[in-house]
């Protein structure tokens, strides 16, 4: 069974940093691509990043390009997030996905505020 629990998660001030962790289980991780998404309070879900199986190559929605970084660890099935200069309007819950899944964690809190 497809298992994807999030962490890192907490309350940031504006331009601080936050790495977020994801450890999958279930599945043969290094085949697929993996994602970040968030949801922002009151509002749908929207895709953050996404990382090839190999992870050469990423992609970014425009709103976090150039703040946010997609990496992972095969060996050790683990996809993070590492966000930098946070703004209030990062805050959501993130959660990881795999492309080929439909199986989604809890998710881990992000909230940015002075």
């Amino acid at each position: 069974q497809v298992q994807l629990v999030e962490s890192g998660g907490g309350l940031v001030q504006p331009g601080g940093s936050l790495r977020l962790s994801c450890s999958a289980s279930g599945f043969l991780f290094t085949s697929y691509s993996m994602r970040w998404y968030r949801r922002p309070p009151g509002k749908e879900r929207e895709l953050v990043a996404t990382i090839s199986p190999d992870g050469t190559r990423t992609q970014y929605v425009d709103a976090v390009k150039g703040r946010f970084t997609i990496s992972r660890d095969n060996a050790k099935n683990t996809v993070y997030l590492q966000m930098n200069s946070l703004k209030p309007e990062d805050t959501a819950v993130y959660y990881c996905k795999s492309t080929a899944h439909a199986y989604w964690g809890q998710g881990t809190q992000v909230t940015v505020s002075s």
